[in-house]
């Protein structure tokens, strides 16, 4: 049963055939989910980014619902991994992170959110609804791994130049 106190977590990862500064380029560029999934519609850094601490401001969209959240980088390991925190870097709604493990063939890119305790349009359904909670974490769990999945694969297509 997925309890959002556990930080239920989905994570998706694809080999690539490119050098990390290559795929690090792209997964750096805030703006890139939005080309291949349609929920995030874009963003802009408040702060110079990409750079640790820095905020950026994320459009999105389901359906007829639309919303903005700001994100700071948490994570910033040049070519090893990029992570943001939404809502609050002190007690986050989800933390969304990039991770690249250069392998023989090229970069294994994985990409990984997990569902925080923090503010949030999760919360909230979950208060409006306890007894629903696991269908509500499984629901959109299984719609962000989608979008990661897209995400990915494209991210790969550029990479590749394929």
């Amino acid at each position: 049963m997925a309890r959002l106190t556990d930080r239920p977590a989905v994570e998706v990862s694809i080999d690539i055939a490119a050098p990390t500064s290559e795929v690090w380029a792209l997964v750096t560029d805030i703006n890139l989910p939005a080309r291949f999934q349609d929920e995030f519609r874009g963003g802009e850094w408040l702060d110079e980014g990409p750079a640790l601490r820095a905020r950026f401001v994320g459009r999105n969209q389901r359906g007829d619902w639309k919303w903005e959240t700001t994100s700071w980088v948490v994570t910033y390991e040049p070519e090893r991994a990029f992570g943001w925190a939404v809502s609050d870097p002190d007690d986050p709604g989800s933390i969304w992170t990039f991770r690249l493990e250069a392998t023989d063939m090229g970069t294994r890119l994985t990409y990984h959110r997990s569902l925080e305790p923090g503010p949030s349009g999760i919360t909230s359904s979950i208060e409006r609804n306890p007894d629903r909670e696991t269908e509500i974490i499984e629901s959109r769990n299984a719609e962000q791994r989608e979008n990661m999945r897209m995400t990915i694969e494209g991210i790969k297509t550029l990479a590749e130049g394929v």
